[in-house]
């Protein structure tokens, strides 16, 4: 499936690719045993692999990142392809197309993906309805943020309602307040800001008979200080862990030539060129805190010694996608086969 989606996105480009491997896992999953066949073709199993994470029992360390089942509509099929875990999202409140298409673009000479989708969800009550066909079987995060209408001195109640809406549905939650110049979504990046916004999640946790942990995801692009700020941020509140990073807005370097960048225009890049400074990041976080919170490492995981690299960087989860998209459905199997030859 994830083979096809490599071979369709260079011809009819990666978002009707996408869309077409989503669409055909939702019909897989409808097939009795298809799901099981899926495990037994593609998932790897050993104890060495599990993990034990803010209350949470993973069967492996390796999750789908946020951005790939954007709805919740294909975290069963991924759980059998061999994920330990799927963060859905960015769910927003209400439905919103997110940028004009095209607006996603591979670039092989990178092996990178281009991207300004700018959180495309399709609302609340639909992610809902999809996660309600949870039967346990994959633990499911939930990357959360809020609408490109909303203002960002109302951004607080935006996330309050996701939050609230899927406490019951989702195993964490994830706070996307990362700025991106390719996306319209803005939200101040000082530390009341951030907290206005964490404040009322913790609020609302402490009311619950169930716990939730709460991650803040950061960008690639901040600033050393900026990091160390979020890293406070997380020591300093009942913040349960950091994700590191989403996409980079920085295109200096990149191999793909000047005339096709320009042609594409903006959008945050993920994949190889965000290898280093995505584990440069990760190690950061770790020593900041002094390795006692949980990271989630992702950005430019494209090999199995790249998974490596972040976890010896202290990353206790690593998430992929575009290395799945570049790699195809064994990718998951050779990182958890890398990972069992080193223990």
């Amino acid at each position: 499936m994830f083979s096809l989606l490599s071979f369709l996105s260079p011809l009819i480009g990666v978002e009707r690719a996408h869309n077409w491997v989503v669409f055909l896992l939702r019909l897989l999953g409808k097939i009795p045993g298809a799901r099981w066949f899926m495990r037994k073709l593609y998932a790897v199993e050993d104890s060495s692999l599990e993990r034990d994470v803010f209350g949470i029992h993973f069967r492996n360390p390796i999750g789908m990142a946020a951005g790939f089942d954007r709805n919740g509509e294909i975290f069963k099929e991924l759980g059998a392809m061999g994920f330990g875990f799927v963060e859905i999202g960015t769910v927003t409140p209400e439905p919103q197309q997110g940028n004009p298409k095209p607006r996603v673009f591979r670039l092989d000479d990178d092996r990178a993906i281009m991207n300004r989708i700018g959180l495309s969800c399709k609302g609340l009550e639909s992610v809902v309805a999809s996660l309600r066909e949870n039967n346990g079987e994959v633990v499911i995060g939930c990357n959360i943020g809020k609408n490109s209408a909303t203002a960002p001195e109302d951004a607080p109640h935006d996330y309050l309602r996701v939050f609230r809406n899927l406490y019951q549905y989702v195993d964490y939650f994830s706070v996307n307040v990362s700025y991106n110049t390719s996306f319209k979504q803005y939200v101040p990046r000082t530390r009341e800001s951030i907290i206005s916004i964490l404040e009322p999640l913790f609020d609302f946790r402490r009311g619950q008979n169930q716990y939730r942990p709460i991650l803040l995801k950061i960008s690639p692009d901040l600033s050393d200080e900026d990091i160390d700020m979020m890293t406070d941020i997380m020591v300093d509140t009942p913040l349960d862990g950091i994700v590191a990073t989403n996409g980079t807005a920085r295109h200096a370097g990149l191999k793909t030539d000047a005339e096709t960048l320009k042609r594409y225009g903006s959008g945050a890049i993920t994949g190889s060129p965000l290898t280093a400074r995505s584990v440069e990041v990760v190690r950061r976080v770790y020593n900041r805190s002094n390795g006692t919170y949980p990271i989630i490492g992702v950005g430019g995981i494209m090999t199995p010694a790249d998974a490596k690299a972040m976890l010896d960087a202290g990353a206790t989860l690593i998430q992929i996608y575009t290395g799945y998209v570049y790699n195809g459905p064994n990718f998951v199997g050779n990182i958890c086969k890398e990972l069992i030859n080193k223990n």
